[in-house]
């Protein structure tokens, strides 16, 4: 199976937070690959994916964020219309749940990547691959 490590980061819903997160990661010599923010009325979470997960972690906990760690699916595609739908619909065929997703792109590529959290990821990977969807690892990430 191949799975990247996100990191989410629980951040207070006020100005400044995200900077603080950014500057940490810079500090730390880190470079975010991708991120996702979600919020609500008190608090939010960043979630990302970094060149060096274990160091990102440790830099934002010694500055006292809370953190988590998820393995999360890294899935290239075709950066066209229609390349994020067909990729959907091959998951609900086999009945896979998108529990969310954040995607990329890179002006030189053809290429688009998605950063999924599935209901299983070890069957979402199996039926990607089955069907030639490139499966990225961590080591791909931002080529």
């Amino acid at each position: 199976m191949t799975t990247v490590e996100q990191i989410s980061v629980f951040v207070e819903n006020r100005a400044g937070q995200l900077g603080d997160v950014t500057r940490i990661l810079y500090e730390a010599g880190v470079n975010i690959r991708a991120l996702s923010l979600s919020d609500t009325t008190d608090f939010g979470v960043l979630r990302l994916v970094a060149d060096d997960i274990a160091k990102a972690r440790e830099a934002l906990q010694d500055a006292g964020f809370t953190v988590g760690t998820t393995p999360v699916v890294a899935v290239e595609v075709s950066d066209r219309p229609g390349g994020l739908g067909g990729i959907l619909a091959l998951l609900s065929e086999h009945g896979i749940n998108v529990e969310y997703l954040y995607a990329y792109t890179q002006r030189e590529s053809s290429k688009a990547t998605l950063i999924f959290r599935f209901d299983r990821n070890k069957d979402a990977i199996a039926v990607l691959r089955e069907q030639g969807v490139r499966v990225l690892g961590p080591e791909e990430l931002g080529d």
